[in-house]
């Protein structure tokens, strides 16, 4: 009986757990800033396109990043890329304080764009290095354990978004019919209340840095393996030829795109969809929440299933299953179509890990710039939600001002991330050279 490959050898368990463990990092970043489309357009009274400027920073940071972070990783080392990626995340969220002194939202969305400066770095070095942790043939299963402790770090983000932030703007206040006072009041008395909120959601990005500062000199002290080119030469134009031949990694790398694209969008515009149903933007955490919790029970479950199922098959699986809520979110009004939104999560949970091990499979050397183009793809996220909400503006600030093939704009917006799924699904059938 021939005995399965290991998932992680004893001697890398150490380094394993280390670099998991940035995968809640980037996840709590991520899931503190999603609610926060919501908080910034009704602290500073922005339509849903100026609002979902905060995802074309933060994700706007990823693509700007991401390659110079593999050619700095290629010539120094993925311990030197962690610790520079540490470095920029911390002073990105340190600078909310100033952002916040100014009341200037331009500077707050520069704040989120050098924040993910860092998370570019960290994700550009920890993914191919997990996968590097271990055979070949376990190493799709073993980034999608690591990908795992990613929303353990989102549902943290969450919590401190709930916790902290949406729980403490003023600017949320309602009057007994249920009304924002915020909306009804003189300028003078919004100016004191915009003050107040902006420390709000400064305070918990200030934290964070200075957390991030601790974990930074906590690496920094820690002896570990490196994984470093032994030549240090950068043949840029040769591995860029040869992954532009390669079509997994090049339809991967698409296929990533779209998909980042629509978690975003689902993840962004779950609070918006539940406003236009009364909820208020506190409570609709809990649905966030929700997805989250479904997201990382899907996690677990794909890591099992991985083991039994080829990742192709199961990705098209997935797809389906996805397109399948999506289309009830559009269609089912009501809670029916908030509870399909959630839904959707459990089906993206498998996607993003899986997506980047095939696109990486079989590469060796050139995996550095691959996970780079990877990485990059991440500006689906920064793309898609502000074309979403070029579609909420249609008929007005609101959720509902205008109908769209009989529903209401913000459930036909979602058209968008059914697209993405659909791309995912074409993807995961095309796959050439692996088992399906």
């Amino acid at each position: 009986m021939t005995q399965k490959p290991a998932l992680v050898p004893k001697e890398l368990l150490f380094p394993f757990i280390l670099i998991t463990s940035l995968f809640a990092l980037w996840g709590f970043a991520n899931d503190i800033t999603n609610p926060m489309v919501a908080a910034f357009k009704r602290v500073l009274e922005l339509n849903n396109t100026q609002a979902s400027w905060v995802q074309l920073a933060f994700y706007g940071g990823y693509f700007t990043m991401a390659l110079p972070a593999a050619f700095f990783i290629k010539k120094y080392s993925y311990k030197t890329g962690v610790l520079l990626g540490l470095g920029l995340y911390a002073f990105g969220a340190c600078l909310f304080y100033p952002a916040a002194a100014w009341e200037s939202y331009g500077f707050f969305l520069a704040a989120l764009y050098i924040l993910t400066f860092g998370l570019a770095f960290l994700e550009t070095t920890a993914n191919p290095y997990i996968l590097s942790m271990g055979p070949e043939a376990t190493a799709t299963q073993r980034l999608n354990l690591a990908q795992a402790f990613n929303p353990m770090g989102a549902l943290a983000g969450l919590f401190v978004a709930k916790t902290f932030i949406l729980n403490s703007l003023h600017s949320n206040n309602t009057d007994e019919s249920g009304n924002i006072i915020f909306d009804s009041l003189d300028e003078a008395a919004k100016a004191v209340i915009r003050t107040n909120d902006l420390m709000v959601i400064r305070n918990p990005y200030v934290m964070l840095g200075l957390v991030v500062i601790g974990i930074f000199v906590m690496i920094s002290m820690i002896k570990m393996p490196e994984s470093k080119d032994s030549t240090g030469k950068i043949n840029f134009g040769p591995t860029m030829k040869r992954l532009l031949k390669n079509r997994n990694f090049v339809e991967g790398t698409l296929a990533q795109m779209f998909y980042v694209g629509a978690q975003i969008m689902i993840w962004t515009y779950i609070y918006q969809y539940a406003e236009s149903l009364g909820i208020s933007t506190f409570d609709a955490v809990n649905y966030a929440y929700a997805s989250l919790g479904v997201f990382l029970v899907g996690r677990w479950i794909c890591t099992f299933l991985l083991r039994i199922m080829p990742p192709t098959r199961l990705l098209a699986i997935f797809a389906i299953l996805a397109m399948g809520f999506t289309l009830g979110a559009i269609f089912m009004e009501g809670m029916a179509g908030l509870y399909s939104l959630v839904g959707i999560s459990f089906a993206m949970s498998l996607m993003f890990p899986t997506i980047y091990g095939i696109a990486l499979e079989g590469l060796g050397e050139d995996s550095k710039f691959a996970a780079a183009y990877l990485v990059m793809a991440i500006v689906g996220g920064a793309i898609m939600p502000t074309l979403q909400g070029m579609i909420l503006d249609l008929g007005g600030t609101g959720y509902t001002d205008t109908l769209i093939l009989g529903v209401p704009e913000v459930n036909f917006s979602f058209f968008l991330p059914l697209v993405c799924f659909l791309m995912v699904f074409l993807f995961a059938v095309r796959v050439k050279g692996l088992k399906n």
